[in-house]
């Protein structure tokens, strides 16, 4: 009795094993690809319950939502022979189990090989520049190549970013020198440009002030009343040009002396002139 009840037990493990072994449950995010003694089975299982036949059918599960891949970072040379480090982030997802499972062994590692070596060499055939500045560019030209190369797999690469450029601290240095100096040129051309704008209206208000003299003497009176504002102890009073051409035709003291010795000389010639004459006229 105890044997038989042994060899029962021994048995009703052996039937629960074989269920559970035939039994398999997939999600709804899940596919599987059943061999059934070596050979693939042509359509993929699931989702929901999976019957499958004990110690001669077995099921790889692929999973077919987006799968974000981080590409380790890469040492790249550029066109322009610069060293950087650049690393980017992936996302693709499995449209055909069937392909990822024969075409392809381990999908997930064969694409993220794929992938650090399109990165080196795409980012390595453009100048630093254009990798700094065309990233969106950068980043649909490895997309293309990527999904080019993925497509014989049943994997669909959806999106491409680079994450992080890394640039030596010689080139960061050298980069902000660059941006300082276009700064401070972009500064002088904003000033020199402001003082053509206001020599052009410093123009304008000079020709009208021409035609209209009064207002030149308001601007004097409102810029002696702006210098009143103000807590100074000395005080210029600015003389109107006006009122210095009254003095034009007068003539400097040093010259008037010069004048005046002039005449003084003339006089005397003519006195001495004179003189003899009229010794002449006694005599005779």
């Amino acid at each position: 009795m105890p044997e038989s009840l042994s060899v029962i037990v021994v048995i009703v493990a052996l039937v629960g094993f074989t269920l559970m072994s035939a039994i398999r449950i997939l999600r709804e995010y899940e596919r599987g690809v059943v061999f059934r003694l070596g050979r693939a089975l042509p359509e993929t299982k699931g989702p929901g319950l999976i019957l499958l036949i004990p110690f001669i059918d077995k099921m790889e599960r692929i999973d077919l939502r987006v799968i974000t891949m981080d590409v380790p970072t890469q040492d790249v040379i550029t066109r322009d022979n610069v060293s950087v480090k650049v690393n980017a982030v992936i996302y693709f997802r499995v449209l055909d189990a069937m392909k990822a499972v024969l075409v392809v062994e381990r999908f997930y590692e064969a694409t993220s090989q794929l992938a650090q070596t399109t990165l080196r060499s795409v980012c390595g055939s453009v100048e630093l520049d254009e990798l700094l500045a065309e990233r969106e560019r950068i980043n649909m030209r490895i997309q293309e190549i990527l999904d080019k190369q993925t497509d014989p797999w049943g994997v669909k690469v959806n999106l491409v970013e680079v994450k992080h450029i890394d640039l030596p601290r010689e080139m960061q240095r050298a980069m902000a020198r660059q941006a300082e100096a276009e700064r401070e040129r972009r500064a002088k051309v904003i000033g020199a440009e402001g003082e053509y704008q206001a020599a052009e209206k410093l123009t304008e208000a000079s020709e009208i002030m021409a035609t209209q003299p009064m207002s030149l003497q308001l601007r004097y009176l409102q810029t002696l009343v702006q210098i009143a504002a103000e807590n100074n102890s000395t005080t210029i009073f600015p003389i109107p040009l006006e009122f210095l051409q009254l003095f034009g035709n007068a003539r400097p003291p040093a010259q008037l002396a010069e004048q005046a010795a002039r005449a003084a000389k003339k006089a005397a010639k003519t006195s001495e002139s004179a003189a003899p004459a009229a010794q002449d006229t006694e005599e005779a």
